[in-house]
């Protein structure tokens, strides 16, 4: 039998709930509570297997209880029970196993028992789960943050968020990776303009929503709830950036032997930093690691020419080039290399590109040392 808490601060409510749930043999009821903070320290000792939380309850609301259960007891299922219209609790739908409007039907609490058992016999192996959760190695997974957030599972198919904000949450936790941040300073940075108290349902909901997308990608992937706030676990998952970064400083000296290993990290840069997500909180790293690549880039197209390999240096140049267009260094790269070749065409393009980027952006022109070297060898 399924092992229940309940918590209401409606006495009359909270009474006729265990009331039906004992008429229609639901599970055994080890305690009914009148606050949240009593049924969480029995749901911690107790360990039911579900609980049904009001979510309108003074000091302590349903949503902040449940936030705290999942994160120290991520299996119990939680049954939402609110006075709100539907359209005021989409969200909770997706947070939990199912919800329950007032006054509870006793035909509508059949059906969440019904929907309780499949997924507590769905987790037992009694029935063929939904969605099985990974247990691969570091190779299997991997958080990619290079362009777009990815999860490479090593499966077919992008992993769906339930909203873009808990895709957004979840990559602000990475983000920051073990380092942990607090409650207020997450509804200051994503629910600026809101209430406090609907910032802190909607906080506690995406919470909910990442836990749940996260258990199904990895069982490394956890969010720790702390006093005041939350810290990402990332157990034998790997992030793209922090593979590279790490190539990066401990990469031998460039040489003939090593070019190999330079030029694959220099692919592994797939674009800049959660790009195509516009994060605005991410500029300051995007710009970073743009930089980090910028200078390793321009020092394996240097040695490439030094080893007479000018198809390669060209190839890596011109990438450089689409990359920071606003970047006089590369042009200045590009007329050196194009002189030395004799093609006296691609020099002058060069220069008028690079006159023209000045101009546009800047109100300026090339540098006098770059401007008399061009008239003493091309003019």
């Amino acid at each position: 039998m399924i092992r229940i808490i309940l918590a209401d601060d409606e006495a009359l409510a909270l009474f006729s709930l265990q009331k039906q749930l004992e008429k229609l043999n639901g599970g055994v009821i080890v305690g009914a509570y009148p606050n949240g903070a009593e049924a969480v320290e029995a749901v911690l000792r107790e360990k039911p297997e579900a609980v049904f939380l009001d979510i309108d309850m003074p000091e302590m609301s349903g949503l902040e209880a449940a936030e705290i259960i999942m994160s120290r007891l991520p299996e119990t299922e939680i049954i939402f029970v609110t006075a709100y219209e539907k359209y005021a609790i989409k969200a909770f739908e997706l947070a939990a196993i199912d919800y329950l409007l007032k006054p509870v039907s006793t035909q509508r609490l059949a059906k969440t028992l019904a929907r309780l058992s499949q997924a507590r016999a769905a987790k037992t192996g009694l029935d063929q789960p939904a969605v099985r959760p990974l247990t691969g190695t570091k190779e299997q997974v991997t958080i990619r943050c290079f362009q777009t957030l990815e999860v490479d599972t090593g499966e077919s198919g992008p992993v769906h968020w339930r909203t873009n904000k808990a895709q957004e949450l979840f990559a602000y936790f990475v983000h920051l990776r073990d380092q942990p941040v607090r409650k207020d300073a997450l509804l200051e940075l994503f629910w600026p303009d809101i209430d406090p108290k609907k910032g802190y349902t909607q906080l506690y909901t995406t919470i909910y929503q990442i836990r749940k997308t996260a258990s199904a990608i990895h069982p490394g992937i956890r969010i720790v709830s702390g006093d005041k706030g939350y810290r990402l676990e990332l157990n034998e998952v790997d992030v793209d950036v922090l593979i590279w970064e790490e190539g990066l400083q401990t990469a031998p000296p460039l040489s003939e032997h090593t070019l190999a290993r330079h030029l694959q990290l220099l692919e592994l840069y797939r674009g800049d930093y959660l790009e195509d997500c516009g994060y605005w909180w991410a500029e300051n790293e995007r710009e970073r690691l743009r930089m980090l690549w910028y200078r390793h880039a321009m020092r394996v197209a240097a040695f490439l020419e030094t080893r007479d390999n000018a198809a390669e240096a060209f190839q890596l140049y011109f990438l450089i080039q689409r990359r920071f267009p606003f970047t006089e260094e590369v042009y200045w790269a590009l007329i050196k290399l194009f002189t030395s070749i004799g093609d006296r065409v691609s020099v002058e393009r060069q220069y008028e590109m690079l006159s023209q980027m000045l101009f546009d952006e800047f109100g300026t022109k090339p540098a006098r040392t770059l401007e008399q070297w061009y008239r003493e060898r091309v003019v």
